[in-house]
């Protein structure tokens, strides 16, 4: 299963939810049968590494990360990696079909989703809350994990 996870600037959300899954199925034993990146469907942050604040709220959960991780936009070759496509707001959504306007093969999803509801991950660039980020990142992968797994 290949994964995509997307955010604005690919810099707080979606590398949280990357390396959150990651840990996840590093848990379960299933890494080998994951690919799992994120990015930006956005070019503000292109190069910069996940964002201190988001860092520390990884560290803080015992999530382990690669510091060397930067921010990259999305791009319409993606859409033929990954199985999934899952973005953390509708914003997202409407900015990634900029990038590729089409989805026949249903792989766009809302992160929030896999929980049954349809909200969006609120951005702590805004926020500044990390934990309620964390939090229901963590709940949708696990969702989303018993549903493929």
């Amino acid at each position: 299963m290949r994964v995509l996870f997307l955010c604005h600037g690919n810099i707080c959300r979606s590398p949280m939810a990357e390396f959150i899954l990651k840990a996840l199925v590093r848990s379960y034993g299933l890494q080998d049968q994951f690919h799992i990146e994120s990015a930006a469907v956005s070019s503000e942050e292109i190069g910069n590494p996940i964002y201190p604040p988001a860092r520390r709220c990884l560290s803080q959960h015992g999530v382990q990360f690669d510091p060397e991780k930067r921010a990259r936009k999305v791009t319409p070759q993606d859409y033929g990696r990954f199985d999934r496509i899952i973005c953390m707001d509708s914003s997202n959504i409407r900015l990634l079909r900029r990038i590729i306007p089409d989805d026949p093969q249903g792989k766009v999803h809302l992160m929030m989703s896999y929980t049954g509801m349809g909200r969006d991950v609120a951005d702590p660039w805004y926020t500044g809350d990390f934990e309620t980020t964390f939090q229901d990142i963590l709940e949708a992968c696990e969702a989303m994990l018993g549903q493929i797994c």
